[in-house]
């Protein structure tokens, strides 16, 4: 019979097998047993850096072996931050902590909140900007915008330095006598004029002596700017709304304009006076729609109504048949008569609305 293994390999063997015995033995005598007394001490030592951690905000590129133990860090964490320090790092954000071999991810998170990189360190521009900081910004009080200066505006935190520079330039040169006007000044956003508004005290605008009450009907959006109190927004929408309404019958309309504030209309109406035989009216019985749509004095309910009846009876004479057939009440009638002409009466333009 052959053999399975030849002299070579059985030698081979012979040789290997002692040796693995050797070598468990070895491994068995010179594992490190556990050393329970280290363990102890160092399971007390974590707990006498929880007992006393002392949260305070540090810059980890100036901060102290002592700051550092009182924060809680171990001393293996402290010496390993110091080392990496001494190397020549340089913290530029609270995230290169992260880095440091010797602070775990638990560590750091722990700590995170607490890191200030001072200015010398951190990522800047290169021209610091002083004026965007501002440590507790002063709670406002009221204030004359005519007057009101760079470091205010700034203090209160409505505006940055370069902002409050510009705002003040354009103030100077075109003043500033209501909202509007304040609002066309680019540096200030709708959000800002919200919330200064309350605090912002306005001068008078001067009226010059000579100057005469503007009529509201006939006047163009450069006559009505010129009045006080009326802005360039409130300009557009006084126009439209005079559109809509067919002109103002009685200055006390302009209250009804969206925009003009209490404010303002005391002021408004000591300015302006109407014609109202300037105003356009609309022929009820042959109008259509659409122009009768349009009209803020005749909601969709009342024009489905007028329409209703007019198909069925074809028109009236009066405003009081509409309130009779309860069309309308009889105070929304007596705000639209002005407005309504009943067949062949011409209308203030010349013709009639068809």
């Amino acid at each position: 019979m052959s053999r399975f293994f030849s002299e070579r390999e059985i030698r081979a063997v012979a040789i290997f097998l002692p040796l693995a015995g050797l070598l468990i033995v070895a491994l068995t005598f010179i594992r490190p047993k556990s050393d329970s007394a280290a363990a102890r001490i160092a399971e007390a030592e974590m707990e006498v850096r929880r007992d006393s951690v002392a949260r305070f905000h540090f810059d980890p590129n100036t901060v102290t072996y002592d700051e550092l133990v009182n924060l809680g860090f171990s001393k293996h964490e402290a010496v390993s931050l110091l080392k990496y320090r001494a190397s020549g790092k340089v913290f530029r954000i609270p995230e290169d902590l992260a880095l440091c071999y010797g602070i775990s991810d638990s560590m750091f998170r722990e700590i995170r909140p607490w890191v200030r990189i001072g200015r010398k360190y951190a990522i800047a521009p290169h021209e610091y900007r002083t004026g965007r900081r501002i440590a507790e910004p002063l709670p406002p009080e009221p204030f004359r915008i005519d007057t009101v200066g760079v470091r205010y505006l700034q203090a209160i935190g409505a505006l940055t330095k370069r902002q409050a520079e510009t705002f003040v330039r354009w103030r100077d040169l075109s003043g500033i006598y209501d909202m509007d006007e304040l609002r066309e000044c680019y540096v200030i956003s709708d959000s800002v004029a919200a919330a200064l508004e309350p605090y912002i005290l306005f001068p008078e605008r001067e009226l010059p002596p000579t100057e005469q009450p503007i009529e509201l009907n006939g006047a163009d959006s450069a006559t009505l700017r010129s009045v006080a109190g009326i802005g360039p927004k409130t300009v557009g929408t006084i126009m439209r709304y005079r559109e809509r309404l067919g002109g103002f019958v009685r200055v006390e309309q302009l209250a009804e304009v969206p925009g003009v504030t209490e404010s303002n209309y005391e002021k408004i109406l000591k300015q302006i006076y109407c014609d109202s035989c300037k105003i356009r009216k609309i022929d009820i019985n042959f109008a259509d729609p659409k122009t009768m749509g349009r009209h803020p004095y005749i909601p969709p309910l009342m024009l489905r109504k007028i329409l209703k009846a007019r198909q069925l009876k074809g028109g009236w004479s009066t405003a009081e048949e509409l309130i009779e057939e309860k069309i309308m009440t009889r105070e929304e009638a007596a705000r639209l008569a002005p407005y309504l002409q009943f067949g062949s009466e011409p209308s203030a333009s010349g013709t009639a609305d068809k």
